[in-house]
């Protein structure tokens, strides 16, 4: 069976270290136009940071899928910075992003970071493409009972969406998970006997269904000569 997989492209996006603690520090870094975030899984803890807001709209306005695949590019504004240069690049993918529940406007995001050299596990949305057979001809109904693959490999092997074409499944097919064929260097962690895609046979009418119009037919020709 034929499959669709888009695969993630790696983005850039400036940020820079966050310095400001207390109540206002966050009216701060929106006033520069940047959004708070914080950057898990560095030396095995946290690092508060800033981002471009602007980079940031523009990249989830343009995401294909729930996996966004970041290098970040952060340049410390101190000049007695321990970091060398006063740049580092930290290839990461975000992992939440909050938005302002009124307009919509992204208030904080998080970044795990990764390295390009590490396997990681991240669960990929599945999508069904075309019409299946089942449902086109023979009234059935298309179920999708697994919505996300988790999957193993390096991150520059990261698909996007993975879409299946299930056209060809008759009333009573199912498409399992081992039917999946993924690219080289993919491993799926799901497990395999699971089913993702089945028809179901068509619904029929309940029992008694079709006497309700004779009934009602019958009652307006009573009156009748």
């Amino acid at each position: 069976m034929e499959l669709g997989i888009r695969m993630v492209k790696q983005l850039m996006l400036s940020a820079a270290p966050r310095v400001e603690r207390g109540r206002n520090a966050v009216r701060k870094v929106h006033a520069r136009g940047c959004v708070p975030a914080i950057l898990y899984g560095v030396s095995g803890g946290a690092r508060s940071i800033e981002v471009k807001r602007c980079e940031v709209e523009q990249i989830l306005a343009h995401a294909t899928g729930e996996n966004l695949l970041v290098e970040l590019r952060i340049v410390s504004n101190d000049p007695g910075s321990e970091e060398e240069s006063g740049v580092v690049n930290q290839l990461s993918l975000i992992r939440e992003v909050q938005h302002h529940p009124v307009n919509g406007g992204v208030l904080h995001v998080d970044f795990r970071a990764i390295s390009a050299t590490s396997k990681i596990e991240v669960a990929i949305p599945l999508e069904a493409r075309g019409e299946a057979k089942g449902v086109k001809a023979g009234g059935g109904l298309l179920e999708q009972s697994l919505r996300v693959l988790s999957v193993e490999c390096l991150p520059q092997n990261l698909p996007a969406v993975i879409q299946v074409d299930v056209t060809a499944l008759d009333v009573g097919d199912s498409y399992h998970v081992r039917d999946i064929v993924l690219p080289e260097g993919v491993r799926p962690v799901t497990d395999a006997e699971l089913a993702v895609f089945r028809i179901s046979e068509p619904v029929t009418p309940p029992l008694g269904g079709s006497t309700s119009s004779p009934e009602v037919i019958k009652e307006k020709n009573r009156g009748l000569p």
